[in-house]
C-alpha cells in the first residue's frame, strides 16, 4: 500500500502533464479518478480502510492543485461528512443530525448557483447516502463498528474498544507544559498504551515533553509540508508540481488523522505519523519521495542557471 501511494501519484502526474489534458473536463477527470480507484479497491479488499482514505485525500489535493472545479471538490469532500453524520444517527436512533447536515449542505450547494438540475442531483445524492448508510453500517466488521463507537464515546468502553484512545488522551493531557521528562512518562513507559511506537507515537512526546514537545513535532512537520509546497510552486512543469502537491496532501492528511487519533478527535484508522511511527516500508517510501522532490528542485535550479 505504501509503494502504491507513490506509484499512483507518479501515474497521475504523468497523465496530467499530457498535452491537452484538463481535469475540468469530465473525460480527463474520469481517467484521474480511475487511476486512484483501482488501488483503493484493492486496499479495501485487504481490508485496510484507513490507508484507502489516504488515496482519496491525495486525489482531492491533486485535483485542487490541477485546477478542478471547486463545486465538484466540495461535493466529494463533504460526502464522508454526510456518511459520518448518518452513522451517528443510526447508532443513536435519531434522524435530527442528518436532517440538519443535509439542510446546511443544500444551502451551500445553492450558494454555488450551478443550476436547478445539478443542485437537485447533488442534494439527492446526500439524501441517498443518509438513507442508505444503515444497511452499510450493519454489514461492517465488528472491529470497524467498535472503532466508530469509540470515536463518538470512548469513555463508555474504558476496558474494551475505548481503552487505547482513553490512555492516549491521558498521556497527552498529563504532559502539561513541559512534560514529565525523557523516559519518565507513566502511561508510555509503563506500557499502558499498547503498540505506542506505531500509530499512537504522538502520545510519547506529548507526555514526556508536554505542550512544548507536541508543538515542536507539529512545527517540524508543518515546516516540511511548507517546503514541499514551495517546491510545488517553484517547479513549473505539471508533472513536478502535481507530484509535490500530492505528497504534501498525503503528509498533511497523515499528520492530522494520526494526531487526531491520539487526542480523540478522529476515529482510529491505523495511519502512521510521518517520519516518527515505527514501520520500515512507510519510512522508506517517505524518504524515497523526499528524494524525488529534491531532485525536482535541483533540476529546476540547474535549468534556471543555464538560462
Amino acid at each position: 500500500s505504501e509503494f502504491a501511494k507513490v506509484a499512483t501519484l507518479l501515474m497521475i502526474g504523468r497523465f496530467v502533464e499530457g498535452k491537452g489534458v484538463n481535469v475540468q473536463n469530465i473525460r480527463d477527470l474520469r481517467y484521474v479518478v480511475g487511476i486512484v480507484i483501482l488501488p483503493v479497491l484493492l486496499i479495501l479488499g485487504e481490508p485496510d480502510t484507513g490507508t484507502a482514505t489516504v488515496f482519496m485525500a491525495m486525489l482531492l489535493g491533486v485535483l485542487l492543485w490541477a485546477g478542478a472545479d471547486l463545486f465538484m471538490l466540495f461535493v466529494i469532500g463533504v460526502l464522508p461528512v454526510v456518511g459520518i453524520t448518518a452513522i451517528y444517527g443510526v447508532m443513536y436512533e435519531t434522524t435530527i443530525p442528518i436532517i440538519i447536515c443535509i439542510t446546511v449542505l443544500a444551502l451551500v450547494v445553492l450558494y454555488f448557483r450551478r443550476g436547478v438540475v445539478l443542485s437537485a442531483v447533488v442534494v439527492a445524492a446526500f439524501i441517498a447516502i443518509g438513507v442508505g448508510i444503515s444497511p452499510v453500517y450493519n454489514k461492517l466488521p465488528d472491529h470497524q463498528k467498535s472503532r466508530i463507537k469509540t470515536f463518538f464515546e470512548p469513555e463508555k468502553y474504558p476496558k474494551d474498544e475505548g481503552y487505547h484512545v482513553i490512555q492516549s488522551m491521558m498521556a497527552v493531557g498529563s504532559g502539561g507544559l513541559t512534560g514529565k521528562g525523557f523516559l519518565h512518562g507513566t502511561q508510555t513507559q509503563l506500557r499502558y498504551i499498547p503498540e505506542q511506537w506505531t500509530d499512537f507515537i504522538f502520545c510519547v512526546p506529548g507526555e514526556e515533553f508536554g505542550f512544548i514537545g507536541s508543538v515542536t513535532v507539529l512545527g517540524l512537520l508543518a515546516f516540511l509540508i511548507l517546503r514541499i509546497l514551495r517546491i510545488a510552486r517553484f517547479c513549473r512543469d505539471e508533472f513536478s508540481t502535481v507530484v509535490a502537491f500530492g505528497f504534501a496532501s498525503i503528509l498533511l492528511y497523515h499528520t492530522f488523522v494520526n494526531i487526531g487519533m491520539a487526542i480523540g478527535v478522529f476515529p482510529v484508522m491505523g495511519i502512521p505519523l510521518p517520519f516518527m511511527s515505527s514501520g520500515g516500508t512507510a519510512l522508506i517510501v517517505n524518504m524515497c519521495t523526499m528524494g524525488i522532490l529534491l531532485n525536482f528542485y535541483r533540476v529546476k535550479q540547474k535549468s534556471l542557471l543555464m538560462t
